[in-house]
């Protein structure tokens, strides 16, 4: 116990020695040992890797979780050590919603036949998302975690050793300084014609007594002052350490972009083929614009009917289109042809006419040009 309390006091004055070497350089009123320029520059490229790959950080979090709710569980769950809950993300969910909704409209219907085929892409979209999440998070985002955490602390606890070595350094520097003025004025030569010699023996003694704390202050000092070089050698390797943590991000930024290419390209590449099986089915989109005009009645496109004189305009054929029935004109994809429309014609379908023929062709089709 009494060596507790001997510790505590001595922590308390060390403690206010610090404090008041502190006070005195913010009032400019002590002396303060400056770092040397390359040091500071090591601080200062530290401190900058630190905040902006905090930034960095805390971005790619939000572009792989967008949701906060979420981020924070997953913080807890990692603090728990638990494993976080597996739940659908919002493509695998949406391609769910999508399936279910088919199959109450009917798998065999238009509708139906192409909701199962764009929910089927959609839950390989939330797949492929998945495993871009899961490389990310492991490639770059657990890096940069690991030096905010590990090295980060390692290197600021040790700055604050660095900065109490410097204070104590000052404060021997301070305390030296007084001794070596009051030692001055004590070796003062003394009056030998004074009728009290008294006054010379207490002289001499505060001279000799002064003498010894010049001593001790400059043991002190050599003392603070191999602990400051020490600490600020090992501060000093941390810090050069930085270039390394640059390189390791580095490798990882390359990971994470060639993870982001590869899940890029594998949408791209699904919906290439969504698009594709799509296009074979074109009834099942272009709203079976054939069936309005089923219906009883004079077809809008009988032979007599002619082409008004206004109204006629090119067109550009986005995509191929296979006549229903002989009242239709095929077309084929890139083609240009002539359209126009004719009183009673639904607004879904123009009549076209690519030389010698004509017929009904669907409007979501075409490309009207000027």
């Amino acid at each position: 116990m009494d060596f507790n309390v001997k510790k505590l006091a001595s922590d308390a004055g060390i403690f206010f020695t610090r404090a008041i070497q502190f006070t005195g350089e913010k009032f400019g009123q002590v002396e303060k040992t400056e770092l040397d320029a390359h040091f500071e520059n090591l601080l200062s490229r530290a401190d900058s890797t630190k905040n902006w790959t905090e930034k960095i950080f805390r971005q790619t979090e939000v572009l792989l979780q967008p949701n906060p709710s979420s981020r924070i569980e997953e913080f807890l769950y990692e603090k728990l050590d638990r494993t976080v809950p597996s739940r659908p993300n919002n493509e695998e969910l949406l391609g769910h919603y999508m399936q279910d909704a088919a199959k109450d409209f009917g798998p065999g219907t238009p509708y139906g036949s192409t909701l199962i085929k764009v929910g089927d892409c959609e839950r390989r979209l939330g797949s492929v998302q998945r495993e871009f999440l899961q490389t990310s998070a492991i490639g770059f985002l657990t890096p940069l975690r690991n030096f905010l955490e590990g090295d980060w602390r390692t290197i600021s606890k040790e700055r604050r050793l660095l900065e109490n070595r410097r204070l104590d350094l000052d404060s021997c520097k301070a305390r030296l300084k007084k001794a070596k003025l009051a030692e001055s004025k004590a070796a003062a030569v003394p009056d030998f014609q004074e009728t009290r010699p008294r006054n010379y023996v207490l002289s001499a003694s505060a001279s000799a007594l002064w003498s010894e704390e010049v001593d001790k202050a400059e043991h002190e000092l050599r003392l603070a002052q191999t602990e400051f070089d020490r600490q600020a050698e090992v501060t000093r390797l941390l810090l050069e350490g930085i270039s390394s943590t640059h390189v390791n991000h580095l490798r990882c930024l390359h990971e994470f972009v060639e993870a982001q290419t590869a899940y890029y390209k594998q949408c791209h590449l699904h919906m290439q083929d969504l698009q594709k099986e799509l296009d074979r089915f074109p009834n099942a989109f272009a709203g079976n614009p054939g069936h309005s005009m089923a219906s009883g009645g004079s077809s809008p496109l009988d032979p007599e009917v002619q082409a008004p004189a206004t109204g006629t305009r090119k067109a550009k054929v986005l995509y191929d289109y296979d006549a229903a029935d002989t009242s239709e004109l095929s077309l084929l994809a890139d083609e240009l042809i002539t359209v126009y429309t004719v009183p009673g014609m639904d607004s879904d379908w123009l009549v076209g006419e690519r030389g010698n023929q004509k017929g009904k062709v669907p409007v979501t089709y075409l490309e009207l040009l000027s």
